[in-house]
């Protein structure tokens, strides 16, 4: 095969992934409950620089992603870095593209090495669902910047008699798309409804995940990630808490529908969970990655980010609608890829987007007939687990797909990897990454 690459990238410029760490990810409300969302940030960040020998200020940018946004670190990257021990002079700043952050933050770091702008970037993510926004409802936020600006005695009464005793209520985050109200859940429903999925495959799905993830936590394929973390009571977290040796299929099978009970498929056994945790990549061009003796895991071949047709019906098209597309702008086929990491939003979702993929009429009509259909084998896709076994958090789920993807490539000593993932507002991306030397 002939990769043909859209914008030929010099080879000194040629960006190249050349470590990456990860902290466990945990179930919300457990080790990690006392953190902040950059301190959680900054020990991916440490363990990064730790276990790549590069020096703290010769990090050029950070770029991190988050979803939960604390008000206190509006710019979590900046905190984050500095909390680690970068130097104050290394500029960061925060993304935000719902779960695709920390794959927009890659892209960014890779795109500006490509153009000959940076040597050496860092790519990563943070969440932290245990320590969520909760705020005040917005007319007593309004009346309290009212109060703040009113001087008359007179006024501020008037702003005071504005509210009423249902004004007191917390406003918690919720997880429904503001655009459409649809949770994702409901959203993905509403794609089995039209697209079709059944019960008994999104469990099997989901019983082979937990397995996958088990027998890659017990082998020490999740441990060359993970970056064991120490809480401030001095608790250690090792390993990722969430994957479960007792998901069976039969075992699944009697759970109860959580979006639909009436008529769906989708329970907590085969839906990912939030949970928290964080990733930091580094990315350098090849040429510095030769200077500073580093050897590279991937080159970052090319990248697409796409939104989907309808936010209502197909929410979570994301792979099916940027895969393909990635692939024709490359010159190449499905079965030209060896490895395959996608974010599991939910086992159906997953299950959907490789039957779209594979229909002929739907990728000549959404994307033309110039550009591939395939199915993607489900013994290269997730090998290690995902998202369904390890947890979501979702600005660190994308660093551990773009790791993963680079050791697979590694381990099976393969050329082409893809990832991609889905995200609230009906946004999609996919990142084609090669192996080093497999040309």
């Amino acid at each position: 095969m002939k990769l043909e690459q859209r914008t030929p990238i010099p080879p000194e410029h040629q960006p190249v992934l050349v470590a990456g760490t990860r902290t466990p990810f945990l179930e919300s409300a457990g080790l990690y409950a006392e953190l902040m969302s950059y301190e959680l940030g900054s020990f991916s960040l440490a363990a990064l620089l730790d276990r790549s020998g590069v020096p703290a200020d010769a990090i050029e940018l950070v770029v991190m992603g988050t979803v939960l946004h604390e008000v206190e670190t509006t710019n979590v990257a900046r905190e984050a870095m500095l909390a680690a021990g970068l130097h104050s002079r290394t500029p960061a700043y925060t993304v935000a593209m719902a779960g695709i952050s920390p794959n927009v933050g890659f892209v960014n770091i890779a795109d500006q090495i490509a153009l000959g702008r940076l040597k050496l970037g860092i790519a990563a993510g943070t969440e932290n669902f245990s320590d969520i926004p909760i705020r005040l409802s917005q007319n007593i936020r309004r009346g309290l910047m009212k109060l703040r600006q009113r001087k008359q005695l007179g006024e501020r009464l008037k702003v005071l008699a504005s509210l009423r005793p249902g004004d007191l209520t917390l406003e918690i985050p919720q997880s429904s798309d503001y655009t459409t109200g649809l949770t994702m859940g409901e959203a993905c429903e509403r794609m089995v409804k039209g697209y079709g999925a059944t019960r008994e495959a999104s469990d099997r799905y989901a019983a082979e995940a937990h397995a996958r993830a088990i027998a890659a936590r017990d082998d020490g394929r999740h441990a060359s990630q993970i970056a064991p973390v120490r809480n401030k009571a001095g608790a250690l977290a090792e390993h990722d808490n969430s994957p479960r040796a007792d998901a069976s299929v039969e075992r699944l099978a009697g759970l109860k529908p959580v979006f639909d009970p009436a008529h769906g498929i989708i329970t907590a056994g085969n839906a990912s969970r939030f949970t928290d945790g964080a990733g930091a990549l580094l990315l350098a061009s090849q040429e510095e990655a030769a200077r500073r003796q580093l050897r590279p895991m991937a080159l970052v071949r090319d990248h697409l980010l796409s939104g989907v047709d309808s936010l209502q019906d197909e929410m979570l098209f994301g792979p099916a609608m940027t895969i393909p597309r990635l692939l024709a702008q490359n010159g190449l086929h499905f079965e030209d890829i060896d490895v395959w990491e996608l974010h599991e939003a939910f086992a159906a979702q997953i299950l959907i987007n490789i039957d779209r993929m594979a229909d002929a009429d739907f990728i000549a009509e959404r994307h033309g007939a110039d550009v591939p259909h395939g199915r993607i084998p489900l013994e290269r896709l997730n090998t290690w687990g995902g998202s369904l076994s390890l947890g979501n958090p979702f600005a660190a789920t994308g660093c551990r797909l773009l790791l993963t993807a680079a050791q697979r490539l590694e381990q099976a000593q393969a050329r082409f990897a893809v990832v991609s993932t889905c995200a609230g507002g009906g946004l999609g991306a996919a990142i084609l990454l090669e192996r080093p030397g497999a040309a």
